[in-house]
């Protein structure tokens, strides 16, 4: 949380997250942290505990950072920027997915109070204001590419800054002067699973998850573009690949015994397994035509993982090779 709040803030002066990594914003910038009703952030949180470990919980972790940060002042009139505390997706259904229809009202609502109360929203329509949207499209607020194309990033949120998750270029979606951050994971939870660093690697390929969501995709295809139903179909019944929809207890204990793991897109570009696969220090294998991946300008992302297209170009016919992954003699 200490590196996205540099690069965040950082991004006032700087023009890279890699000049920002080398800077410290304190004592230099400040940010003031509007006190909105609990109905915005802590209500929610007492609601659903469930937030505060799922991968959309950057906006509850932001929040509880600067409130305590040597960054934040007290006199709005000295700030450099504004941040409002708004948790638009803990608002999960009973399988743990944020429903995307109750988040716009709820940052109109939030820009409606700030704009009546504060002055410094009108008088630049939000520009030095930033918001944490780690939806799976953003400030898009849907979770489904063609229903968040149609609805575009949330007007009222077009001259601000947002931090987000999502990152694909070229896409309505993701603004300029947009930041990408990674995916929130549980560290307590992940340190809970770590094993001795000398277990061999015994896993040439490591995937769990979905490859097909007949309840939202019924017909095939739309889902995760058809890559993850590619993966499937070409490589289930590859030695070489321990891929399945099961999820077991020793998941993040399988992810340290493998050599490469899979990131594919989902309904979205971005998922968790980039950041556990890097913490366990498996090759991340990610599967996601254009996708801008987090701090991309200080994080050497051709070093630490694969990256492959051609899944998304051709999926019905993959290789090993398409992967970019290479099994070398022992």
């Amino acid at each position: 949380m200490v590196l996205i709040t540099k690069c965040v803030l950082g991004f006032n002066n700087a023009g890279s997250a890699g000049d920002v990594l080398d800077d410290d914003p304190v004592g230099r910038l400040k940010v003031y942290v509007y006190e909105l009703p609990s109905k915005y952030n802590k209500k929610l949180l007492q609601k659903d505990p469930r937030c505060l470990t799922h991968m959309f919980a950057a906006e509850i972790f932001m929040h509880r950072f600067l409130l305590s940060s040597p960054v934040r002042t007290l006199n709005p009139d000295e700030a450099d920027w504004f941040y409002s505390p708004i948790y638009p997706t803990c608002d999960l259904t009973p399988m743990g997915l944020p429903l995307p229809f109750k988040s716009p009202r709820m940052m109109r609502s939030a820009i409606q109070l700030i704009s009546s109360n504060w002055p410094y929203w009108n008088r630049t329509e939000g520009a030095d204001h930033f918001f944490v949207v780690p939806h799976d499209f953003g400030a898009c607020f849907h979770y489904q590419e063609e229903k968040a194309v149609e609805r575009g990033i949330l007007p009222l949120l077009q001259r601000s800054t947002l931090v987000q998750t999502f990152g694909q270029r070229n896409h309505v979606c993701l603004n300029e002067g947009s930041i990408t951050i990674p995916p929130f994971a549980p560290p307590q939870k992940m340190q809970a699973h770590q094993i001795p660093p000398d277990i061999p690697r015994s896993i040439f390929v490591y995937f769990r998850g979905l490859f097909y969501d007949v309840n939202n995709d019924p017909e095939g295809g739309y889902y995760a573009r058809g890559a993850r139903a590619a993966v499937w179909e070409n490589f289930k019944n590859n030695p070489l690949f321990d891929i399945s929809t099961d999820h077991p207890t020793t998941y993040y204990e399988d992810m340290q015994r493998a050599i490469f793991c899979l990131c594919p897109l989902g309904w979205a570009p971005w998922s968790p397994r980039l950041v556990e696969a890097v913490v366990f220090g498996c090759i991340p294998v990610i599967i996601a035509d254009d996708i801008v991946l987090p701090f991309a300008d200080a994080i050497p992302w051709e070093e630490i993982g694969v990256s492959t297209y051609f899944a998304l170009n051709k999926p019905q016919s993959l290789s090993v090779a398409d992967l970019g992954v290479e099994r070398t003699p022992s």
